[in-house]
């Protein structure tokens, strides 16, 4: 179910299971997990993800599961979340590419990527009113930092679905585009940042887990900025951006440190 190819430096991540709306089970899952370890391996300096057909991801696969024998916690707690850990420690800078249904598991794979671009077709929110379940994969932190408590529960509550257009508008991702532009624009996106500065982008997105994860203020950030900057300048990529910008020319990235 899970493809994995490898251009340029580029590693795309695809879902290919689209007559389940790439909903995931355990084995899918232990793919992807292998999927990001293998990219990882292979040094690559951007990783985009994206779904086949009409979904991004519909969440986890429930057709044959058994409420009366489900291990819960084996596939959220044993599976999913430490998919989602590595995903969101890949070494590199990840983009997503989302359409369709992006609920359950599917919504934690978007939290767990760097980036992620929503075409206007794409349904985001809590469909588990209708199973007596809850929302799970990280959802609840995301609406709530971003919606806050009242919408958040509104829309756990209701089931409501946002477009693409209103998850951006909320704060959700990052830009909304035409269904036949997204993935385009995601690929163009990767390509850009594989082509860059990598070890910034790194300490950039080292610096946002922190914000993030350990809530750290102004000024513990801010002191965290000035020990990655003052590692960056140790690096081939800094002087090779301080030379391109003496000399006014295009900076040539090689992503070494």
């Amino acid at each position: 179910m899970i493809e994995l190819s490898i251009v340029d430096g580029v590693a795309e991540v695809v879902l290919n299971a689209p007559e389940r709306l790439n909903a995931l089970d355990p084995a899918a899952l232990a793919e992807l997990l292998e999927a990001y370890i293998e990219a990882e391996r292979s040094g690559v300096r951007a990783l985009v993800l994206r779904g086949e057909g009409r979904a991004f991801c519909a969440g986890r696969d429930i057709a044959n599961v058994d409420p009366a024998t489900d291990d819960v916690l084996g596939y959220l707690g044993d599976l999913v979340t430490p998919l989602l850990e590595r995903m969101s420690r890949f070494p590199a800078p990840t983009f997503a590419s989302a359409h369709g249904a992006c609920l359950g598991v599917g919504l934690g794979l978007l939290i767990a990527t760097d980036v992620v671009y929503v075409a206007e077709s794409a349904k985001i929110g809590s469909p588990f009113a209708a199973l007596g379940a809850t929302l799970d994969s990280g959802g609840h932190a995301l609406f709530f930092e971003r919606l806050g408590a009242h919408k958040t529960l509104d829309l756990i509550y209701t089931g409501r679905l946002m477009s693409g257009s209103e998850a951006v508008m909320s704060g959700l991702f990052s830009q909304v585009l035409p269904d036949d532009q997204v993935l385009e624009s995601t690929r163009a996106a990767a390509r850009g940042a594989a082509s860059g500065a990598t070890h910034a982008f790194l300490e950039s997105k080292r610096l946002i887990a922190g914000l993030r994860d350990e809530r750290l203020g102004l000024w513990r950030s801010m002191d965290a900025e000035n020990r990655a900057q003052a590692a960056l300048s140790a690096t081939a990529d800094y002087r090779e951006g301080f030379a391109a910008f003496r000399e006014k020319r295009r900076p040539v990235f090689s992503g070494r440190g």
